[in-house]
């Protein structure tokens, strides 16, 4: 039996998928399908059901995956490992939220660039990263998504603490953060609020888990970037909430402050991706695993 078919097999398998598997692939959509087709006629069994909208396995496909997929990584691994032997530079395509991706994932990597390591680097919100790693545009992806389906895999990265926070000023005008205590979200009604989006993703989070209810007041400055959203609080623009780990730093120097300390401060989980079997490569693999060890730290 044809290895090519079998590979092609397990990629739609994964992908769900001709379209998608032809991209990643490196193959026309035509060539894909007659490549299934082969293999299903030496099998004598169909290996997937055709939809309006991609395809799912059969019980014979989804048996023959998990039999084979396992065998198909690990010699893609002997390739993969002979051919890093041969060339020192190897490519990452790392995505991420570019905050996070700046201050926390590539520094993370730079012994494996010295080591040789080529790191390309993309930016965008957490679905775009998901659709551009499932196309094969990205080989990890750091998102706040948990992704679904066979295609790819995702790993629990780290988690980060949002952290409510004010210029000094703004503090002082409401009372510090005993009277935000007291008060309650209702005390912060004066001040405006600087977030990254219209929808208010952090503020409604913060408010949801920390006060039982959605913010009442719509943004005053939008800044699409969070090290903007953290100038512009510094500046004394308003509040926000903001990643700790991005504002660290300011609280400790006391440019700004934090507004209110809850008992259990609300969270967000970050997860590494990749598509299934490319942590057989091993450009892919190192990257992983050390990030994986850096945000034991994070």
């Amino acid at each position: 039996m044809d290895l090519a078919l079998l590979r092609t097999f397990v990629t739609v398998h994964r992908a769900g998928s001709f379209t998608r598997a032809a991209a990643l692939l490196g193959l026309s959509q035509p060539a894909v399908t007659s490549q299934i087709r082969s293999l299903e006629r030496q099998l004598g069994r169909p290996l997937f059901l055709r939809k309006a909208r991609g395809v799912t396995p059969t019980t014979v496909g989804d048996e023959l995956a998990h039999k084979v997929a396992p065998h198909l990584d690990a010699l893609t691994e002997i390739i993969e490992a002979g051919l890093d032997e041969e060339s020192a530079i190897r490519t990452l395509h790392l995505a991420g939220p570019p905050e996070f991706t700046s201050q926390r994932a590539l520094p993370a990597l730079t012994p494996l660039i010295d080591q040789g390591l080529c790191v390309r680097t993309a930016f965008g919100s957490a679905d775009e990263l998901l659709s551009g790693l499932a196309d094969g545009h990205h080989d990890l992806a750091i998102t706040t998504i948990r992704p679904r389906g066979a295609l790819l895999t995702a790993t629990p990265l780290c988690d980060e603490e949002h952290v409510l926070i004010a210029a000094p000023r703004w503090a002082a005008r409401l009372g510090g953060p005993a009277a935000v205590q007291a008060k309650g979200v209702r005390a912060l009604d004066p001040v405006p609020l600087v977030e990254v989006h219209e929808s208010l993703p952090l503020v409604s989070r913060y408010w949801t888990a920390v006060f039982d209810t959605p913010p009442a007041a719509s943004a005053t400055v939008i800044a699409s970037d969070l090290r903007a959203v953290l100038a512009c609080v510094t500046a004394g623009a308003g509040l926000a909430v903001l990643p700790r780990y991005l504002c660290a730093d300011a609280l400790d120097s006391g440019e700004i402050v934090a507004l209110l300390d809850p008992p259990v401060p609300p969270l967000r989980t970050y997860f590494l991706a990749t598509r299934a079997g490319t942590l057989a490569l091993p450009h892919i693999a190192r990257p992983h695993e050390w990030l994986l060890r850096a945000a034991v730290e994070w």
